[in-house]
């Protein structure tokens, strides 16, 4: 049978190429049912990208999900079997809430698992095979790799909480470098992060009995190892990920296009004996992206309208990311320096973190308020030490809590008052307001309010006192994740310079 390429859509021509690839590698095909029944699903929750589920009743009464996950199928699929090795590569679609869409889409995958008996060598067959699939589909690109496991045990000989674990991960995910009170030996294995042919000599050094070091010099020593870089941002739920995890970028695309890892302790938890390891590639990322193209010489910068935008780049221009024409008296809202490679954009401060999540900006400057209430999935590479403000409740000089009621609380910062009072285990009834949120309590419509403030003049003028801090709000220099891997230099460039402007602030 002849398979003409120029009829089939991308990504029906990408997932075949995957399906020659794993077929070619040994792993054989394997289709699954579109239903499942909930309770595999209701019981793992942490494990699923998004914990809404469609579900139905069928008709023999049983409640049914549509399959919002591939892995957790295929382990219920087969037997436990810890003394041989099944190998099995897919084609499915799960249906799962799309973050950026915040609905439900139906989402095309391809990918393959590894069960039983896994070894080392399978365990590096399956990292490799995920470098080689980013060549399949984009003609390269960058896989992070992650040792969870050596990370996890740090934090277990540190001794160090359930909370204090997950705050730890979330800054490691953000690449924050604000990581106070980490172990030591986090700070060191940061330190000897990078490419894996140079960053394992430096891990060996420091962490010679590193469980993860075998799987890793392997690595090193294969043919997709310039494509590999070990990186602790990449994280996962340790109640089901163990050893490597990794992740997948290609150009063009702004998010991770492949996802994987050794996952022994979901197997456990599942009451199966065998190990496990695979990956997914997402199908409608890479169908959505433009075929590969000459780079973009220049770094894109979304800069915040207003005095904080101005100050921004004032720092920006000393650190050698100067553009003149950016102060030029005009109604343009893009401005580009070819000789300094560098192109910047005027946006809302509240959209700044919506450029460059989505790809359409490198880097930019968000508050951390932006950045606390909506959650972007961005690099938070830098606090600028600039926009200084605190967010806080506030309230009428007058006023008294009564815990026995439900608090009423106005803002625009909804997620922030939530996660704030939920911690104090306080009930509250939030009201969004876009805007004069301190006439609020003025009018009995709220309690208190949950707001920016920066001098507290306006608090002041209307007889309102702050109640209590929450956290304090600055300036932070983020950064797509995609682009943190292919326009690397430039920025890493960029934020050294920054970096040496606040020390020199400071």
């Amino acid at each position: 049978m002849n398979i003409r390429d120029d009829i089939l859509q991308r990504g029906e021509s990408l997932a075949f190429s995957l399906r020659t690839l794993y077929h070619g590698a040994g792993y054989q095909p394997y289709r699954m049912s579109k239903f499942e029944e909930y309770d595999l699903y209701a019981g793992n929750k942490d494990f699923l990208v998004s914990d809404n589920v469609i579900t139905f009743t069928d008709t023999n009464g049983k409640l049914m999900a549509l399959k919002p996950d591939v892995t957790l199928s295929l382990i219920r699929s087969f037997r436990d079997a810890p003394d041989t090795v099944r190998k099995v590569y897919y084609n499915e679609n799960v249906y799962r809430v799309s973050k950026r869409a915040d609905s439900f889409r139906e989402i095309p995958q391809a990918g393959l698992e590894c069960f039983g008996a896994v070894t080392e060598a399978d365990v590096c067959e399956v990292v490799e095979l995920a470098a080689e699939s980013l060549r399949q589909v984009a003609g390269g690109g960058v896989l992070d790799v992650s040792p969870l496991g050596l990370i996890e045990r740090i934090f277990e000989e540190a001794g160090l909480s359930a909370s204090e674990r997950a705050r730890l991960y979330a800054l490691l995910g953000e690449k924050n470098p604000d990581i106070p009170d980490a172990p030591e030996k986090l700070k060191t294995l940061l330190s000897v992060c990078g490419a894996l042919p140079e960053a394992l000599p430096r891990l060996r050094a420091s962490f010679p009995e590193a469980e993860e070091l075998p799987a890793l010099e392997r690595l090193a020593g294969g043919a997709a190892a310039p494509m590999q870089r070990l990186d602790l941002s990449v994280v996962g739920d340790t109640n089901y990920y163990n050893g490597l995890v990794f992740k997948g970028f290609v150009r063009g695309v702004p998010d991770a296009v492949l996802s994987g890892g050794q996952y022994d302790n979901l197997m456990r938890k599942l009451r199966r004996r065998s190990r496990a390891v695979g990956f997914a590639v997402y199908l409608d990322l890479l169908d959505r992206a433009e075929e590969p193209r000459a780079d973009d010489p220049c770094l894109n910068v979304a800069l915040p309208k207003g005095r904080l935008g101005e100050k921004v780049y004032d720092m920006l221009a000393r650190a050698g990311f100067e553009c003149p024409a950016l102060l030029e008296p005009n109604r343009k809202l893009i401005f580009e320096n070819p000789e300094k490679k560098v192109r910047y954009f005027w946006v809302k401060p509240s959209d700044v973190a919506i450029y460059v999540e989505r790809g359409a900006a490198d880097v930019g400057v968000a508050g951390k308020d932006i950045l606390l209430e909506y959650e972007p999935d961005v690099y938070e590479l830098l606090d600028l030490g600039t926009g200084k403000c605190r967010m806080a409740v506030a309230a009428p000089k007058t006023y008294r809590d009564d815990p026995s009621r439900t608090l009423r609380v106005a803002t625009k910062f909804s997620r922030i008052a939530q996660d704030f009072y939920r911690s104090r285990g306080r009930d509250i009834d939030v009201i969004h307001l876009n805007g004069s949120i301190e006439i609020a309590p003025i009018l009995g419509l709220s309690d208190v309010i949950v707001d920016i403030v920066e001098t507290g003049t306006t608090l002041r003028e209307n007889d309102l006192a702050v109640v209590e801090e929450i956290v304090p709000i600055s300036a932070r220099l983020i950064a797509n994740k995609s682009s943190a891997k292919f326009k690397r230099g430039q920025i890493e460039k960029l934020t050294a310079g920054l970096t040496a402007i606040v020390e020199e602030k400071a």
